[in-house]
């Protein structure tokens, strides 16, 4: 395989995906190199990234923790900045090729943006992106001519899937592994703790991707990346619960056909492929063994225990604004309740409330949205205040 060697941002590299995203780096020196680091909080991890794949710039977006990044990275000539605009410049940079969006939930919206508007690849991990403001963003790659490879594991399933294809598929079939309370009675989901939601059976991820697969409403942030990322109506977007995690996603087609990605569960496949793109290279994941594989089984969610599926599902159709609502009163229910503010059966009914209240508008320009995140997430907090 000939590849030019490619020069990667990495939003978010602290992180679970970030991470992930740096083995693979690693892993395959003569392929990436690394521009640049962001981290939020995490800056004696930031510092060790930076030390070992040395890029050109370092972002810590809290100020607090600039001094003590600068100071460590100066002996390595490495730059040092801080804040989101020092990101949403950096991202712009001539010398970067690929920008990894690993940052969590609403506030990687904005260097997403940036990227695009400079024609970046984006390997898109943060998915609130495109539930926030999935037309705006979907009409701005176009304009601008940046391409967008999806991470999640799902949608990377869906786009592998489609590579040579020149039908539009029938139906979007997405897996879930259902989370670790997929056989728990109801009114035990009532009593249930942070430690036990974060125990997810089948992925190491973040805190907020694993609480939202806990709930199911990160099945139905899918849907609603899905549905921007591969131009489907919602109704033929379906969530099929395969606790195995052997299958990503499926595609149908107008003949009957159903296309299926197989994998053993490691998220830096995804990753990788999205670095890598169009072509494949080596990686050490274990390999399926059909002989062994015991069983593989699917059925149909329940939305009635799991109802922030259903919440999601019901803000794509009514559309506009409503799944940017959604996901900023999610965000608000779900560091409440890892903070034992609140029930974990109580997270739904802080986000259908929220949404409530928050103004409806049918074609919402980037301000609306950001308006309207605002707006989400301070009814979230008033309903959760009031519950005191």
């Amino acid at each position: 395989m000939e590849q030019r060697k490619r020069s990667v941002a990495v939003l978010g590299s602290t992180g679970s995906i970030g991470k992930q995203t740096l083995d693979v780096i690693s892993r395959n020196s003569d392929l990436f190199e690394v521009d640049l680091l962001t981290a939020n909080n995490n800056s004696t991890l930031l510092i060790e990234q930076a030390i070992r794949f040395k890029p050109n710039n370092v972002v810590i977006c809290n100020p607090s923790k600039y001094g003590e990044v600068k100071s460590a990275l100066a002996p390595h000539y490495i730059k040092v900045f801080q804040g989101m605009e020092s990101i949403c410049d950096l991202v712009q940079s001539s010398t970067v090729d690929l920008v990894v969006t690993a940052m969590v939930g609403f506030r990687g919206l904005q260097p997403t943006i940036s990227a695009i508007k400079a024609g970046k690849v984006i390997a898109l991990s943060n998915k609130e992106t495109l539930v926030a403001a999935g037309e705006i963003i979907m009409s701005l790659a176009a304009e601008y001519g940046s391409p967008i490879i999806p991470v999640d594991s799902e949608h990377s399933a869906i786009f592998q899937e489609l590579q040579g294809e020149r039908t539009k598929p029938e139906k979007l079939l997405l897996t879930a592994s259902g989370g670790p309370f997929l056989h728990t009675p109801t009114k035990e989901l009532y009593k249930v703790t942070p430690d036990e939601a974060l125990k997810h059976p089948r992925w190491k991820m973040g805190s907020k991707v694993t609480l939202d697969s806990a709930t199911l409403m990160n099945k139905g942030l899918e849907v609603i990346e899905a549905h921007w990322l591969f131009d489907m109506d919602p109704e033929k977007i379906e969530v099929v619960i395969h606790p195995q995690s052997i299958i990503h996603s499926m595609v149908q087609f107008e003949d009957g056909c159903v296309m299926a990605q197989l994998s053993s569960p490691d998220m830096r496949l995804p990753i990788q492929y999205a670095l890598s793109y169009p072509y494949r290279i080596p990686l050490d994941t274990p390999r399926i063994s059909f002989d062994e594989l015991a069983e593989l089984t699917f059925f149909r969610p329940d939305r009635k225990r799991f109802p922030c599926l259903a919440i999601a599902e019901e803000s794509l159709r009514r559309g506009g604004n409503a799944t940017c609502a959604m996901n900023g009163a999610n965000e608000i229910a779900v560091e409440a309740f890892l903070r034992e503010e609140i029930g974990f059966m109580e997270i739904p009914d802080i986000i259908s409330k929220a949404v409530a209240k928050v103004q409806f508008i049918a074609k919402p320009t980037l301000d609306d949205i950001y308006c309207t995140n605002f707006a989400a997430r301070e009814a979230a907090e008033q309903i959760i205040q009031n519950k005191h």
